[in-house]
């Protein structure tokens, strides 16, 4: 039967602000000549008149850093450096950036009532979210658009020429803030996507999560002059602003991983599948009570935008089942799990392994390994699903053909090296009690991935009902998280004074890891919520998103 496409509806154009953005170049993919404008009218108070939309200033922005490369690997102009350095403090390749710029701009003002891809409209639609990865019958009307339509749209932003993991979640984020039916829609629409399966719904989750976390901070930090019993809330939401850097850390580094293994991001992306909705399940519990005690209930967009996100989880693959199934993988990989970085990364037995490639989330990709180009992957794909089975879940379970474990000088326990450096960190000066409380908790975190080690090794990993050997599981994964934000907080600190190069909000992280493992801290540490607050206030302030980039807003 013929499907008729249904008519464009119209996007709001966004209000011109200074250094528009060129057009995106034509494409195959494009419906039309790409130009990334609009029809219809934009209504509401718009936060962009107050800024130049990627102005210097404003929280965690940075003026120096690396080149980018775009995702032909040609150099990017001095012009273009710039440009990038100031839409993001760990800056993508310029391509990225103004394909997500186009996207944001196509969108629309996300408080504008009357925009479809507005958060008033998208969070009262409710239609059954199980159909949105769909682009036919339904018409679109679950996730404001279909199939055809976000294809479109996609394309028309530029983003058909990303082919890296990491950077097309970078230029698809202005949609998953807003939605996680409508962003993990996205991610699958316009074909082949590289991102792993067991990430699609996290890095959706993790998106729409910092928008709800904004809305707590706007306001919070706008009415606690007037209301100083609201103060109590700025812990709160510090500890979560923290947890959700953690999450975004393992996500982002395992993003940075497919590319270099024969099966797409492998057991490293599994950790991730399974401990992001697990640690965000408790962010938003502690955002509702903030916005409740706030007064802003089920009936708000705050509240809406919540209930909706509960109803999408099960479509996304971030609920308590889709936990459940990658969990299981973690069951049977548990001997990897507790694996400890090897040569070359220990050069010998005094010295911490060299920081790896992959925790430096604004430098080029890492380039694949010999033999693990899209060709070999696809042939050693099982049942030609490039890796997955035909579920579309990660089959990579920690072994190899032969039954035994990979060898990780080349494998995802790489990651386990940000855990070793931050245990050998030397603190300079007794004065720096942050820097020293963080080396004492990451000496503490490695001491228990050793005791670990050898009950994990010898687990059965076919127990995957035995709730001791699920156990396990959980604090490997939990592990593995604290290395990813060592990893990543000293990639970050490289002199610039980056916010994500500081030691308060990796601090405050690993003390959420640190309680949710049951380990005791060692010993009093300073408090490091008030510095973390700050950011968080700051960046809502000033128009930055609260993912790990630091990301400046359109809107």
């Amino acid at each position: 039967m013929a499907v008729t496409r249904p008519a464009p509806r119209p996007v709001p154009a966004p209000r011109p602000v200074p250094g528009a953005l060129p057009p995106a170049p034509p494409s195959a993919h494009s419906p039309g000549s790409g130009s990334g404008s609009g029809s219809g009218s934009g209504g509401g108070d718009r936060r962009a008149d107050s800024r130049t939309s990627i102005s210097g200033g404003g929280a965690g922005n940075s003026r120096g850093g690396r080149g980018s490369r775009g995702g032909g690997g040609a150099a990017v102009p001095g012009a273009g450096r710039a440009l990038a350095h100031r839409y993001a403090a760990l800056p993508p390749p310029l391509e990225v950036a103004l394909a997500a710029l186009r996207l944001e701009a196509l969108l629309g003002d996300p408080r504008d009532a009357a925009n479809p891809y507005g958060l008033p409209a998208l969070t009262t639609r409710t239609a059954p979210t199980a159909r949105v990865t769909g682009g036919g019958a339904d018409g679109g009307g679950a996730d404001g658009g279909g199939g055809e339509e976000r294809a479109g749209l996609l394309a028309a932003a530029g983003l058909g020429r990303i082919a890296e993991a990491d950077q097309l979640v970078r230029a698809l984020r202005p949609v998953l803030r807003r939605d996680v039916a409508l962003g993990h829609a996205c991610t699958t629409v316009a074909g082949p996507c590289p991102v792993p399966a067991a990430l699609r719904g996290p890095v959706a989750l993790l998106a729409v999560t910092a928008t709800l976390l904004r809305q707590a901070a706007r306001i919070v930090d706008g009415r606690c002059g007037s209301e100083p019993a609201l103060r109590q809330w700025r812990p709160v939401l510090a500890a979560a602003f923290a947890d959700l850097l953690a999450c975004e850390s393992l996500a982002g580094v395992a993003l940075r991983r497919p590319a270099a293994r024969p099966v797409p991001g492998g057991l490293l992306s599994v950790v991730a599948g399974y401990v992001v909705p697990t640690v965000v399940a408790d962010v938003l519990a502690r955002l509702e009570l903030v916005l409740t005690e706030c007064g802003h209930g089920p009936a708000g967009l705050e509240g809406r935008m919540l209930a909706k996100l509960a109803r999408d989880l099960p479509a996304a693959g971030v609920d308590a089942a889709g936990a459940t199934t990658w969990q299981t993988h973690l069951v049977r990989a548990l001997p990897t799990l507790a694996r400890s970085p090897r040569p070359p990364y220990l050069p010998h037995p005094a010295a911490p392994p060299a920081l790896p490639a992959l925790f430096r989330l604004a430098d080029p990709h890492p380039a694949p390994a010999p033999g693990t180009g899209p060709g070999q992957r696809d042939q050693q794909g099982q049942n030609g699903q490039n890796g997955q089975t035909p579920d579309g879940h990660d089959a990579y379970d920690g072994q190899g053909p032969d039954g035994h474990d990979r060898p990780d000088g080349d494998g995802d326990g790489v990651v386990l090296a940000g855990l070793v450096r931050g245990a050998a960190r030397p603190v300079d000066g007794a004065e720096d009690t942050v820097r020293a409380a963080l080396a004492a908790v990451a000496r503490r975190l490695l001491s228990e991935h050793r005791a670990l080690r050898r009950v994990c090794r010898t687990a059965d990993g076919d127990g995957s009902g035995d709730p001791a050997v699920r156990a396990l599981a959980d604090r490997q994964a939990l592990l593995w998280l604290a290395a990813a934000v060592l990893g990543v907080q000293e990639a970050a600190d490289d002199g610039r004074g980056l916010f994500l190069g500081g030691p308060h909000w990796t601090l405050l992280a690993l003390s959420g890891i640190t309680e949710r493992l049951g380990v005791p801290l060692p010993g009093p540490a300073a408090d490091p919520r008030e510095q973390v607050w700050a950011e968080l206030a700051d960046r809502v302030r000033h128009g930055v998103d609260c993912d790990i980039y630091a990301t400046r807003l359109l809107w």
